[in-house]
């Protein structure tokens, strides 16, 4: 095993780790807190009270306690409160894409606007979706129903290693920890 190789593994166990540390959000179920003044626009920024946060380790653990609901609201979560607070369009934003291997060995990790690593799989599924305009909004999912939105530059990149489906060459995607994710018709 070459240098390179090891750390590539090491790379993406490290990103598959990534998200052990963050807080049971799961177990934590206290009744609704009220709505805070705090909104997560397009292009990740975050603003409270109007104003964007200046401190990134603010943002990074505000992420680690954000989660989206079965209705659909997304809410900051401690074990005796809960708060709601508005998105745009999705809390997160995926902006480098690092790739190893070849054809269904290929590895797909994502950077995310938060610093953290997640490897595209079954516990990070890429999807496809689009904006009532028609443009592409490609998606990966993180974690307590939360989504991140790769930026452009980020799908670009990804459409580069797209193939025909194994099981219809109409249909385009990309393979990535042993699974086939769609991207669109070919």
């Amino acid at each position: 095993m070459t240098d390179e190789t090891k750390r590539i593994e090491e790379q993406i166990r490290e990103a598959r780790e990534a998200f052990e540390g963050r807080p049971p959000l799961d177990k934590w179920h206290p009744d609704l807190s009220g709505d805070i003044d705090m909104r997560i626009l397009r292009d990740g920024t975050w603003l409270f009270q109007g104003k964007p946060l200046q401190r990134e380790a603010i943002v990074r653990l505000f992420a680690t306690i954000l989660r989206r609901e079965d209705d659909g609201e997304y809410y900051l979560v401690t074990p005796v409160e809960k708060w709601r607070l508005q998105v745009e369009d999705t809390p997160l934003l995926a902006h480098g894409l690092d790739v190893s291997g070849e054809g269904r060995d290929q590895v797909l990790t994502l950077t995310l606007n938060t610093g953290e690593s997640l490897v595209v799989g079954a516990e990070h599924p890429l999807r496809m979706d689009s904006y009532d305009s028609g443009e592409p909004r490609p998606l990966v999912g993180v974690v307590q129903g939360l989504e991140a939105r790769l930026v452009t530059a980020a799908y670009y990149e990804l459409a580069e290693y797209a193939v025909a489906s194994p099981d219809d060459e109409q249909v385009l995607g990309v393979w990535s920890d042993g699974q086939f994710f769609e991207l669109g018709q070919g």
